[in-house]
């Protein structure tokens, strides 16, 4: 049962502290976080200790089968970007998927669509190699020390918390294979709140990847067992796939934003959906209004629209299709002059059926005292991914190909080698000289509509950090509906229906999950989503 939301009414403020700072969802994480850098170790030996704890406290949507990257600020003013996401297999034709699904399916092979969850959702893990390239190039301990605080909460147990307790529930229905759900379940059910569990399967894959490093995901047994779980069901990919995975570094994207610079991942993920929106909402002038008036809303919505339009007709695996400068600022002005008084109804949202929407995954954020920062992504995609978990590993296998088009005209039509278009975008955000965030908002189409709100609450209005995250938000829908958090004033929902938005009321877990770090010329301090189970903690 989706806990009620609403019904929490404590306080929470900004957290500070003078070492560093981290911000994560499940405040078990947090803490291993905060043991790494109490041990002499940076921001990011920091951030792949917290996400490998995520992988087995918040295991419903995080974990060794999905992707990560990284946005960041090192001590030294670097500011870079890792991407360690995994393609197709090439094996994956679009002939070969159509005449598979169709057979699942008893359809033919002409009206076959991509399937949400199963074998050909799967592509290629880029987890454990994303994390070790992270402590090596930019950590200073063995990831081998880093994965201790996850391998004993799985060994050793630890007890539920309430969100994740709730999103458990839907392996019950999707996990179908004996050693998925004994992986898993408990009895054939998902935990209950305050239940302690142990997952000691992927904690023996954590023990045996902190001995040999990264590459026995990638070759040898795990390898093996990953390629046999996806042919068995039907799919393409081989240890050959897996084996030839590397992660990548890359220059981030970025605009300015009424005074203050912000950074992105650029294609295959959606980054520049976010530039863009921010480009045009300050052409607009959409943060001049009140920050509870229905314009702020209307014009901070109505950039949106037109950055999704663009960013999901274009944004693909850049080795495949170029795509026009759409974070540019000449873009943006000639996206604002299309925007009226009254909402835009011709908008369109990327893959059909691919959903991409509420998809849900983690983000942490960390801060140290050296001066590095880095927003950090963890993601399978949805709820356990596609449903296989590989053999007897206890590794769930992540489900993005789900975001590929089996129509060969689609900018995000399904290749051999190809990767599939990412929700995911941590972010960077600089506001002075010597002070920078590292921020996100998980939930899948839910992300650039979060970075759009949370810049907006700092820069615009001046927010501290914990008040930036705790404002009600509003999101647009595939459906075309504008939706709305209960705590919106409802005068402001009235006048938004008559400038012709469809507007609803949707619950808070629908809303994201942000995350967010500051070192203000030395200054630590963070904050945490105030719509999940975490916190944010400092020492």
């Amino acid at each position: 049962m989706q806990p009620d939301l609403d019904r929490f009414d404590s306080r929470r403020s900004t957290v500070y502290g003078q070492r560093g700072v981290v911000a994560t969802s499940q405040p078990l994480a947090s803490q291993a976080g905060v043991s790494v850098l109490e041990d002499g170790g940076n921001a990011f030996d920091a951030a792949v200790a917290t996400a490998a704890a995520l992988n087995v406290v918040e295991p419903t949507s995080t974990g060794l089968g999905g992707d990560v990257f990284a946005l960041y600020r090192t001590a030294d003013g670097e500011v870079g970007a890792m991407r360690s996401c995994g393609p197709a297999p090439e094996g994956a034709t679009i002939e070969q998927v159509r005449e598979s699904v169709a057979d699942e399916q008893g359809v033919d092979p002409a009206d076959a669509e991509m399937p949400a969850t199963g074998a050909h959702a799967v592509t290629v893990p880029g987890t454990a190699r994303g994390w070790e390239v992270t402590a090596e190039e930019l950590g200073t301990k063995p990831l081998g020390d880093l994965l201790q605080p996850a391998i004993r909460y799985a060994t050793e147990g630890y007890p539920v918390s309430e969100v994740i307790a709730s999103q458990w529930e839907h392996g019950e229905e999707l996990f179908d294979s004996e050693h998925a759900r004994e992986a898993f379940l408990f009895d054939g059910a998902a935990p209950d709140v305050g239940q302690r569990v142990t997952l000691p399967r992927l904690g023996e894959t954590m023990e045996r990847i902190a001995e040999a490093g990264a590459d026995v995901v990638y070759e040898g047994e795990i390898a093996e067992a990953i390629a046999e779980e996806v042919q068995r069901e039907g799919g393409f990919m081989t240890v050959d796939d897996l084996a030839s995975f590397e992660p990548e570094f890359l220059d981030p994207v970025s605009t300015t934003y009424n005074g203050a610079e912000v950074y992105e991942l650029p294609p295959n993920n959606q980054g520049l959906i976010a530039l863009e929106a921010l480009n045009v909402a300050e052409e607009l002038g959409a943060g001049e209004y009140d920050i509870d008036s229905p314009e702020r809303v209307h014009y901070f919505s109505e950039a949106l629209k037109l950055a999704f339009h663009d960013g999901h007709r274009y944004i693909t695996d850049p080795a495949f299709e170029e795509h026009p400068p759409l974070g540019s600022k000449a873009w943006a002005r000639e996206r604002a002059a299309e925007v009226g008084g009254t909402a835009n109804h011709d908008v369109s949202f990327g893959v059909p059926d691919a959903n991409a929407e509420d998809a849900d995954t983690v983000l942490l954020c960390v801060a140290d005292d050296e001066g590095n920062v880095v927003s950090y992504i963890n993601s399978r995609f949805a709820g356990f991914g596609s449903g296989l978990v590989a053999g007897e590993t206890g590794i769930a296998l992540q489900n993005r190909g789900a975001s590929f088009s089996l129509d060969p005209d689609h900018p995000n039509s399904l290749r051999p080698g190809k990767r599939p278009f990412h929700t995911l975008i941590p972010a960077l955000a600089k506001f002075d000289e010597d002070d920078w965030a590292a921020f996100g908002v998980m939930g899948g189409y839910m992300q650039p509509q979060g970075h759009l709100q949370v810049v907006s609450n700092i820069v615009d209005y001046g927010l501290p950090l914990q008040a930036a995250l705790d404002r009600p938000r509003w999101r647009y829908r595939e459906s075309g509906e504008l939706a709305l958090e209960p705590h919106f004033d409802d005068a402001a929902a009235a006048k938004l229906v008559r400038k012709d938005h469809d507007v609803r009321t949707l619950s808070p877990g629908l809303f994201g999950g942000a995350q967010i770090v500051r070192n203000d010329g030395g200054t630590l301090s963070g904050a945490t989503e105030p719509r999940k189970d975490g916190n944010a903690q400092g020492y």
